[in-house]
């Protein structure tokens, strides 16, 4: 049989192995893997892969598209932010059906961005978002499991938007294992920030460069402990979003280990820059809740997250642009907060987590693709081996280029890692079976991106045997 297309001769890179041989792709999904020493089979493109690495395409657990929060909007849309992603290797993201406001629904919600995801480019999984209880939402929350989207956003902050009680995170985490599904939490706990923000407002002192007072890592910790506290409770598997201090991670790891389903997720920019970011000249360029740490916090958090302390790593990308950011840069109370970062995802946690001699390749390849797919319970997405969705992202390992010097297409007009030099872009992207990036570029592959459903949370314990042979339909 003829294939589609084959990658020779290639180091493939899993999150547990890694081995040279051949990759083919036929019907969008992954047909075979060779080893090196057999014959290469007729295919309508071969790539030659000597001296790259193929990794599985990447898997974005926490993208924020389209978003509306109070005020503001972001500046993308599914057709942007998907191509983009592929661009920087990522070929599923997952957003968020967040409610815009106290009239809307989580259910309503969740139809608003699954009615956009006919404009995506790559494939889409949804979370679902609870902000207030009420005698509907348990019926909200199984209609949605019935339709794939069995996670959900909970933040402890943020009152007045999208900040839910300590009252509904308990219903809502308890209906969450009912359902077998997960929950995300944005865990920073409100009233430290509140009082911390109110006291330093009183100084006069509440310009952008000023936030790292304002959202102490004392007030993540703290909210981490109590939401762990309701996970022991409910029995619920819980998983916190963009932790930026190593003692916020330790206390997961300690939760683990007394055997509670808890996970840990970063963010690039929380292991590659440090607060001292708001002292230089552009601290606009960095404004995202929690804050960077100081640079002995960061490099802790990259040691944790490269010696396996840290589940995954997500760039919680918001495409705000440099106008909305400093409309309101001498009020960090009154600015959008959040960063671009779903392009330079690969590259940034390539850099800092894969040395040239290429250890901590295969943990590399666990946080930015495996584990995503894994935990939202994705089927045929993470790995690199037959039956699996032929996504695949060939990288040669050699080749650093400044930010500033490659093209992004991420809708936006600057990233918070100009000016950084990194190792790891993508130099062909395959989004099922399809070339979408190459030496030629970035080809847009037009609104062939799906709906992915998750399966029921407990099926993730099962991996790999959740990724094999999912059907791939004709795009």
């Amino acid at each position: 049989m003829s294939a589609d297309l084959i990658i020779t001769s290639v180091l493939i890179a899993n999150a547990d192995s890694r081995r040279t041989g051949h990759v083919v792709v036929a019907n969008g999904v992954i047909s075979q893997v060779l080893d090196a020493d057999q014959p290469v089979p007729h295919a309508a493109r071969i790539i030659d892969g000597s001296g790259k690495i193929l990794i599985p395409g990447g898997v974005d657990g926490h993208c924020h598209i389209a978003q509306v929060t109070g005020a503001w909007r972001t500046m993308d849309d599914y057709a942007v932010t998907t191509l983009a992603a592929l661009a920087g290797g990522t070929t599923t993201v997952m957003d968020f059906g967040i409610p815009a406001d106290a009239g809307e629904t989580p259910l309503a919600a969740a139809e608003a961005k699954l009615a956009m995801i006919a404009e995506a480019r790559c494939d889409v999984g949804l979370h679902a978002s609870v902000v207030d209880w009420d005698e509907s939402t348990a019926g909200q929350l199984a209609q949605l499991a019935e339709r794939g989207i069995r996670s959900v956003k909970l933040y402890t902050t943020n009152r007045g938007s999208t900040m839910a009680s300590m009252d509904t995170i308990v219903k809502v985490l308890r209906e969450m294992a009912r359902l077998d599904g997960l929950s995300y939490v944005h865990a920073e706990h409100d009233a430290l920030v509140v009082d911390a923000t109110e006291r330093q407002a009183a100084t006069g002192q509440i310009g952008i460069e000023t936030l790292p007072g304002t959202r102490p890592e004392l007030a993540e910790e703290a909210s981490v402990r109590e939401v762990l506290a309701v996970a022991e409770y409910t029995g619920a598997p819980v998983y916190f979003v963009h932790q930026s201090t190593p003692g916020a991670v330790d206390l997961v790891s300690d939760a683990k280990a007394r055997g509670l389903q808890a996970y840990s997720e970063t963010c690039p920019h929380y292991v590659a820059l440090h607060d001292g970011v708001y002292n230089g000249p552009l601290p606009e360029f960095y404004a995202c809740c929690p804050p960077m740490r100081d640079e002995k916090t960061m490099l802790a958090l990259r040691a944790k997250l490269n010696d396996g302390s840290i589940d995954t790593i997500a760039s919680d990308h918001s495409c705000y642009d440099l106008n909305q950011k400093r409309e309101r840069s001498d009020d960090l109370r009154l600015m959008p907060h959040g960063l671009p970062g779903v392009e330079t995802r690969l590259p940034v946690t390539f850099t800092h987590m894969v040395g040239e001699n290429l250890e901590g390749l295969e943990r590399f390849v666990d946080v930015f693709s495996t584990s995503g797919a894994r935990l939202n319970a994705l089927a045929g997405k993470g790995s690199i081996a037959e039956g699996f969705d032929a996504d695949l992202v060939l990288i040669d390992p050699a080749a650093a280029d400044l930010v500033d010097e490659v093209p992004l297409h991420m809708g936006t007009d600057f990233s918070p890692f100009t000016g950084h030099r990194l190792r790891g872009w993508p130099q062909v992207v395959i989004s099922a079976g399809q070339v979408v990036r190459d030496e030629q570029g970035v080809h847009d592959p037009g609104p062939v991106g799906r709906f992915i459903e998750q399966q029921p949370f407990s099926q993730s314990l099962s991996w790999p045997t959740l990724g094999a042979a999912r059907p791939v339909e004709a795009r």
